[in-house]
């Protein structure tokens, strides 16, 4: 086994690989902007290495620092957690290059999935059921038009490269067609340098469903079953769940044969997740993939019993998966609620020092955090603060679970979001599995801020 790994990220999920790490008996490089020199992580790791100043280009996303960072602590391997370089190819081709062990699915692998257009021929190759839509990019409001005619609207426009929400329009009526078309493919730019777009159908009531799967150098690949991923609000994920509450069995094995064939379409190695898009029918299109950890990934762990962050470690060792499918049962239910550091209802951020921090215990009840009494939350990052994860024989339980947990969580000093969770699990419709992806967003509405 590896006998050093540098971690490239921070937060909960970087404290998260250095305990599976301690765990496995692997020793630990942290590395840290100057915003992070009290943070957590930095002090948990064996080794700690400031790599820049607070902006994220500079320290973060700072490919030359972390890999030097690499170097002076003679690590043998990287772990890119989620965001930041976790989907970055290039940069997982120069860990490779230099001689490190990257924990991560191929840069080819990450190079089809990453390019939205790539992804979707070759799913169409796999017979995964894709959105109708474009069959590759569009490159001008003229060929839109074309495409519009075929799918009728409303349709979306999304950037090829696009991810975490961003680089999206939604048309309802052609008039606004070209100028959401030229707005998108200058977001797309701004925000990933490729000013590629494509359309497809807008699908109006959807919920959000992922598979987890998990595959190893040697050509083995499972599905670890899919999570509930509905619980959005501007296309980020605030609440997950697995199994999703409201698909039967039928409609369970189709999906996640569907998350099988798309990686193995792609020789997937390593922790990665199928996004799918539901259809009140129980019609499903592929989305999109994520090659990487994902934020929700211990709802996954809970039900399985599989630990995907070591055996994103034991693959990119070598090791061959200790389990088939056969072996992986589905047992009970899991919930996750992300708390920010933010108002409830305004979602304006929160940062500052927290004065007290209590996280909640009991049967059951996981939290994945990097807080801590005394810590001051920087305003740099992203504001998610803690990650509440309840797990019980059935979903009524586990929603019962998770409401206790919350009760329990003190965060004094700054405001969270614990408000929101609680109002959003005593609401009837979420109790009842009666949702889609636009629930919470009108649900918002209806609360005064």
């Amino acid at each position: 086994m590896f006998h050093k790994i540098l971690i490239a990220n921070r937060g909960e999920i970087a404290v998260r690989i250095i305990r599976a790490c301690k765990e496995l008996g692997i020793a630990t490089v942290a590395v840290y902007s100057e915003a992070d020199k009290e943070a957590m992580h930095a002090r948990l790791a064996d080794e700690a290495v400031c790599i820049g100043p607070t902006p994220s280009s500079k320290s973060y996303l700072n490919i030359p620092s972390i890999m030097a960072a690499a170097e002076i602590t003679d690590a043998e391997a990287i772990h890119p957690g989620y965001g930041f370089l976790a989907e970055n190819a290039e940069f997982a081709e120069i860990v490779i290059e230099s001689g490190y062990a990257w924990i991560g699915p191929s840069p080819e692998s990450m190079r089809i999935m990453g390019d939205k257009v790539r992804a979707k021929a070759r799913m169409q190759e796999a017979n995964v059921p894709l959105v109708p839509g474009s069959d590759g990019a569009v490159h001008s409001i003229e060929e839109a038009r074309q495409v519009a005619k075929s799918t009728g609207f409303p349709l979306i426009i999304k950037a090829a490269s696009g991810g975490g929400g961003r680089g999206m329009q939604v048309v309802h009526a052609e008039p606004r067609l070209p100028a959401a078309f030229n707005k998108c493919q200058t977001e797309a730019g701004a925000a990933f340098g490729d000013h590629t777009v494509f359309i497809e159908k807008y699908l109006e009531e959807p919920k959000h469903i992922e598979v987890q799967v998990l595959g190893d150098k040697h050509g083995n690949i499972i599905h670890l079953f899919e999570r509930e991923c509905s619980m959005q609000r501007n296309n980020q994920k605030v609440l997950e769940e697995a199994p999703s509450p409201s698909i039967d069995e039928a409609t369970r094995q189709a999906i996640c044969e569907a998350g099988l064939n798309a990686a193995k379409a792609v020789n997937y190695e390593g922790a990665g997740t199928i996004e799918f898009l539901l259809n009140p029918d129980n019609s499903f299109y592929f989305m999109e993939m994520n090659t990487r950890i994902q934020v929700e990934h211990p709802v996954t762990e809970w039900i399985t019993g599989v630990d995907l962050i070591e055996w994103q470690i034991r693959v990119a060792f070598g090791e061959k998966l200790a389990f088939t499918q056969q072996n992986i049962k589905m047992k009970g239910h899991a919930i996750e609620c992300r708390i920010n550091a933010e108002h409830p209802f305004k979602f304006t951020p929160s940062p500052g020092t927290v004065e007290l921090y209590h996280a909640p215990g009991g049967r059951s009840v996981r939290v994945d955090s990097a807080l801590y009494t005394g810590y001051t939350v920087p305003p740099h990052y992203d504001s998610m603060i803690a990650k509440i994860i309840t797990h019980a024989r059935d979903r009524q339980k586990c929603i019962r679970r998770m409401q206790r947990a919350l009760d329990e969580l003190a965060v004094i000093g700054i405001t969270t979001n614990t408000e929101l969770h609680k109002r959003l699990l005593a609401n009837p419709g979420f109790q009842r599995g009666d949702f889609n992806i636009h629930f919470l967003e009108n649900w918002l509405k209806q609360i005064p801020s």
